[in-house]
C-alpha cells in the first residue's frame, strides 16, 4: 500500500522524527523504571520477561519460548543456563522428542512472582487503564506488522 503523504526532505528530518528512535527511548525508559525491581530480584530484564513467558505457560520447549520471546535460540540458550544456574529454572530433555529441550520454573522460580510485579506501570506511563490497554494493542500491532514485512522480504 502506498502513502500519498509528501516524505519529508531528508535534510529536515530530526532524530525525535523517527519512530524507531522514538521505541528504542521508550525502552530505554522502561529499562530505567524496571532497574530497581531487576536489581532486587538479581535479574536482566531479559531474564525477567523468559520468567514471565514461564509463568504464563510453564513446562515450554525452548523452540516455542524462543518464539514467544522473539528470541533465537542461540540468544536464548544463555539466558536459560544463567537461569538454571540461579535455581529458577530447569531444562530436561523431553521424553517424547530426545531432539527438544523442556523448560520449566522450579519452586524459587515460582515464587518470585510476589515479588516482581511493584512496578505500577500505568501510573508511571500516566495512562489511563483504557488509555494503557489501547497504547499496548497498537505497539504489538506495529511490532507484528515490522515482523511480516521482515519475512516477507526475506
Amino acid at each position: 500500500m502506498k502513502s500519498t503523504a509528501k516524505r519529508a526532505d531528508p535534510a529536515d528530518v530530526k532524530l525525535a522524527d523517527f519512530l524507531c528512535f522514538a521505541v528504542y527511548s521508550t525502552n530505554l525508559a522502561f529499562g530505567k523504571l524496571y532497574r530497581p525491581i531487576l536489581d532486587e530480584l538479581g535479574l536482566t530484564y531479559t531474564q525477567y520477561v523468559t520468567i514471565i513467558a514461564l509463568w504464563e505457560q510453564d513446562d515450554q520447549t525452548v523452540g516455542g519460548l524462543g518464539e514467544t520471546l522473539f528470541l533465537e535460540s542461540n540468544t536464548l540458550t544463555p539466558i536459560l543456563k544463567k537461569l538454571e544456574a540461579m535455581g529458577y529454572v530447569e531444562r530436561m530433555r523431553d521424553p517424547a522428542n530426545e531432539r527438544q529441550v523442556r523448560v520449566s520454573l522450579t519452586k524459587s522460580g515460582r515464587r518470585l512472582r510476589e515479588k516482581a510485579f511493584s512496578v505500577n506501570l500505568m501510573d508511571a506511563c500516566g495512562l489511563t487503564p483504557q488509555g494503557f490497554s489501547k497504547l499496548q494493542k497498537e505497539i504489538v500491532t506495529l511490532r507484528d506488522n515490522l515482523v511480516k514485512s521482515v519475512r516477507s522480504e526475506a
